[in-house]
């Protein structure tokens, strides 16, 4: 039988010797791959060191050799990069993916769903916990959008991939792209499965030692953080030698610090900057930076990025005339952004959201630039003419930015970072609850080498 064959197949490109979970899941991926109704998906659930992506990685091997069509897809471009390296095969973003910009178009709610023409493809999404029902592209449902152009292509089938114990999209209770039911909802027939079991080199990791008690805490009972080797407190005083040496050890694109606000991330980023980095200027040459809303390109080329996402990374190469416009302080800056192999691209940005408390320009804000913006076109008599000059005006697409050194947990989820510094914050025994275990679980799942506990305390756990 196909389907035992692409199960011994799977099972061959394994590197270790499988979990039961895992052979379960290549048996349930097996029948699902070949149902012969191309209307089911399926959902794989694990929590951090189940193996997740090592099977993913085998299945896109063992189908590859079979000559199977498969598009690995991830939320941001971080997340892509981290699947592209486990899974052997270019990952790219969903948004990337499945959007196209209208024409005649002046910000990102102006883009549409693109045209599925591929046949007999399997896609898979990793980090599937944070697709929301929200979004600002298309119909304004990024779940509704995916399923939309995945079956829309002939024979075509989905599998999610993700943990149901980090964060949910931002305003939602739960991820509905990991839920059966949900799924469901879109006349799919469903295939699921749930990795539990820790492969046999995780469990010598403290990090996933404690990501495990602390998910189990999110069901059951609170759970009290332990130290490791890999897992220890740093002091307030020992931080600037902590931090400089994580530099040096790993560079600062695989050292992060993650905290529970942008108000506490600004005071991270403005002490390390003058303290560890001894820079002075307000933004300089080696500031690395995290994009914090969309922008999309104008020209690109075909292996370069449509546009930069919320949450993208980047790292300036150049600083150029700072100045005033529209009541706002613009630069010119030439970054590289290391999750889109090193791409680089000279733009404007905005500096008013660089030490802001608001993840972006408020809707205040981002209404006065736009009214101010269109005031130079008014003499413009056709609005296709009006709207075509306010998509290449530099002001009105400046990319908004904040620095990267610290950073909130939803911006941070979906990659991965050598050395992760973690700072709760200040916590009561009346906010040790399910949302902050959940944070809790999703930074610490974020360290792949060494987690750093900021000024640690125990309260409630």
């Amino acid at each position: 039988m196909l389907a035992n064959h692409i199960e011994e197949s799977i099972l061959a490109a394994l590197a270790l010797m499988p979990t039961g979970d895992q052979r379960k899941a290549v048996s349930i991926f097996s029948q699902f791959i070949t149902d012969a109704d191309s209307k089911v998906a399926m959902i794989m659930r694990g929590s951090a060191g189940t193996g997740k992506t090592t099977l993913a990685a085998a299945i896109v091997r063992a189908l590859q050799t079979m000559g199977v069509h498969i598009v690995l897809l991830a939320p941001t471009g971080r997340a892509a990069k981290v699947f592209s390296l486990y899974a052997g095969h270019k990952a790219s973003t969903i948004h990337r993916h499945i959007y196209r910009q209208k024409e005649l178009s002046v910000d990102m709610s102006s883009f549409k769903l693109g045209y599925n023409a591929l046949q007999d493809t399997l896609f898979i999404v990793d980090e599937a916990s944070m697709i929301s029902y929200g979004g600002s592209y298309g119909s304004g449902s990024l779940l509704d959008d995916l399923m939309t152009f995945v079956y829309g292509g002939k024979r075509c089938r989905l599998m999610l991939i993700g943990d149901q114990a980090q964060l949910p999209p931002v305003g939602e209770c739960e991820s509905p792209a990991l839920s059966r039911g949900i799924i469901e909802g879109y006349g799919i027939t469903v295939y699921e499965t749930e990795l539990d079991e820790v492969l046999r080199q995780g469990s010598r990791s403290g990090i996933l030692k404690n990501a495990t008690g602390i998910r189990r805490g999110v069901i059951d009972s609170p759970y009290k953080v332990r130290f490791f080797p890999d897992v220890v407190r740093v002091m307030g005083d020992e931080l600037v030698d902590a931090l400089s040496n994580s530099y040096n050890d790993c560079g600062m694109d695989e050292t992060v610090i993650i905290t529970r606000s942008n108000k506490r991330a600004n005071i991270y980023n403005k002490g390390v900057r003058s303290v560890v980095l001894g820079y002075e200027e307000e933004v300089c040459s080696g500031d690395m930076l995290m994009v914090v809303k969309n922008k999309y390109i104008n020209t690109h080329g075909e292996d370069e990025p449509d546009f930069i996402a919320n949450g993208d990374r980047a790292k300036v190469l150049r600083v150029k005339n700072v100045h005033e416009e529209h009541g706002f302080r613009f630069a010119q800056m030439r970054l590289q952004f290391p999750d889109y192999d090193e791409y680089e691209l000279t733009t404007m940005v905005i500096l008013d959201t660089l030490t802001s408390e608001a993840p972006a320009l408020t809707n205040e804000q981002s209404t006065a630039l736009y009214e101010k913006v269109l005031a130079d076109y008014a003499d413009i008599p056709r609005k296709s003419e009006r709207l075509k000059a306010m998509k290449a005006d530099p002001y009105y697409s400046a990319l908004q930015i904040k620095f990267a050194y610290a950073v909130t947990c939803h911006k941070a989820q979906g990659g991965q970072w050598a050395h992760v510094y973690v700072d709760q914050g200040y916590i009561t025994e009346d906010t040790v609850n399910e949302d902050y275990f959940r944070w809790l679980y999703t930074a610490f799942t974020r360290a792949t080498e060494k987690l750093f506990l900021i000024n640690w305390r125990t309260i409630g756990i």
